[in-house]
């Protein structure tokens, strides 16, 4: 069985994780899901990547599963300890030396953003109304958990520290994007997968937080992926 070492993105903590845990606890795996730092906000990416790196310590098999802005903090993870596959969920792709503050401009997702809301009928001046956009599709029973677990402020350090791999980490990698997703919208995501990793991202119906509104479909992926990356 595997170790899976789950991420979480921005402003969150490891519950973003809590029904995925048993899940894949219930199939025979380890799973790790460290709270990282972004509280902190002299913690940058390295202190990421080194909470990370400790909380993996000795073990193998290792599935890295990264949540939106775990994008950049995953791949360094993976130059460091041995890493069987790397997964991004609803990811940020970073470029050698770009930095998180900077992914925005470079990769044009506000531009994306407000194309994918004209196109969806959706008002693009409207006022950032995260049940809206990070919401909108979580089941009534969930959404009422996640408004009882107000989002943390992100540590401002992590927008700031470059991103320090010169390459793409020599690990098996997929990309699993949310067709629904109103964040990273998904011609944006398929868009910014092909430039940065020439790999075709595979996909999933929801929103972009997946873990909470289809714990059950990310679970089939994950293990799909990590078996066909055996074979």
């Amino acid at each position: 069985m595997a170790t899976y070492v789950l991420i979480h993105g921005a402003g969150s903590d490891s519950w973003y994780w809590h029904l995925v845990i048993p899940r894949l606890r219930g199939r025979g795996h380890e799973v790790i899901a460290p709270d990282l730092p972004c509280e902190d906000d002299s913690a940058g990416l390295s202190a990421y990547v080194d909470l990370v790196v400790e909380a993996i310590g000795d073990r193998r098999d290792v599935v890295v599963v990264a949540q939106s802005l775990a994008g950049f903090t995953a791949p360094v993870v993976c130059q460091r300890v041995p890493v069987d596959l790397l997964v991004l969920v609803a990811a940020m792709v970073p470029a050698p030396g770009e930095t998180a503050g900077d992914w925005w401009g470079n990769t044009g997702v506000e531009q994306a953003r407000r194309a994918a809301d004209v196109a969806a009928g959706r008002d693009p001046d409207a006022p950032f109304d995260p049940l809206s956009v990070f919401l909108h599709d979580l089941p009534p029973d969930v959404l009422d958990e996640a408004l009882r677990h107000p989002p943390k402020e992100e540590s401002a350090a992590f927008f700031k520290e470059p991103w320090p791999l010169t390459a793409w980490p020599d690990v098996p990698t997929r990309f699993l994007l949310c067709r629904d997703d109103r964040f990273f919208p998904a011609d944006f995501q398929r868009r910014v997968v092909a430039e940065r990793l020439g790999i075709t991202p595979d996909e999933i119906d929801g929103g972009h937080l997946p873990a909470l509104s289809r714990a059950s479909d990310l679970v089939e992926c994950l293990e799909r992926f990590r078996t066909e990356s055996v074979r």
